[in-house]
């Protein structure tokens, strides 16, 4: 939905492979994603999905780790051929000028481009992929667009997981009611889908997905000047 400066790519997911995190021996699942894209940096994911889920390593089924991409298609079907993990995509929008205007991957790979490949991505039956939408009130949450959103994904055996946008200095988005989300979810559940709102926290302190970094970058720009 912004830029975002791109730093590095980290060698080996590492901060996931630590025992000595707060949940230390209980983590049930991992999830790569945040502000990097997995999909972007293949070898390394690669590299840490076969280390993840080895029993010479930490033993996780496949069932249990989860990729989260903003929509590389031609990686996604390179991940369904090299490993058998779960596929989250970034979607946020329910055509190519929504999408485009929010995630400029889109211009280079297209609402049809992006939904072949999710199409085509190998994994077993029982399994569904997820597409995670941000709502942002009056661009992409009206009951209008969940209808759109569900006609384009017809046959696709999905979920939702939905995240009301978290509004950050200086952005021109906003966070919708409760009325618009609460619409836009029971539209997709009607249709038979599992929609899931998720809970965010810290958003009182601008600690809440997506707000560090526009902190970081709004004071950075103010020190410049």
């Amino acid at each position: 939905m912004r830029k975002v400066e791109f730093k590095e790519n980290r060698p080996l997911y590492s901060p996931a492979l630590q025992s000595n995190t707060p949940e230390g021996p209980n983590i049930k699942n991992i999830v790569m994603m945040g502000m990097g894209e997995p999909l972007a940096n293949y070898n390394n994911t690669l590299k840490a999905i076969k280390i993840i889920t080895s029993d010479c390593g930490l033993g996780f089924s496949g069932r249990k780790v989860t990729v989260s991409t903003c929509g590389i298609a031609p990686m996604i079907y390179q991940l369904g051929k090299d490993a058998c993990v779960n596929l989250a995509i970034s979607l946020n929008a329910p055509d190519d000028e929504i999408r485009s205007r929010l995630m400029p991957i889109n211009k280079k790979y297209p609402f049809d481009v992006l939904l072949e490949a999710c199409r085509g991505y190998n994994m077993p039956r029982r399994r569904m992929l997820t597409f995670e939408y941000a709502l942002i009130s009056g661009i992409n949450c009206s009951e209008k667009h969940a209808e759109a959103l569900v006609y384009r994904l017809r046959g696709l055996r999905c979920k939702f997981n939905l995240i009301a946008f978290n509004e950050f200095p200086g952005s021109p988005f906003k966070r919708p009611s409760s009325t618009e989300i609460e619409r836009f979810q029971r539209v997709l559940i009607k249709n038979h889908y599992t929609a899931v709102l998720r809970t965010s926290k810290g958003s009182d302190i601008l600690a809440a997905c997506g707000q560090l970094s526009g902190q970081a970058q709004t004071k950075t720009t103010q020190a410049a000047y």
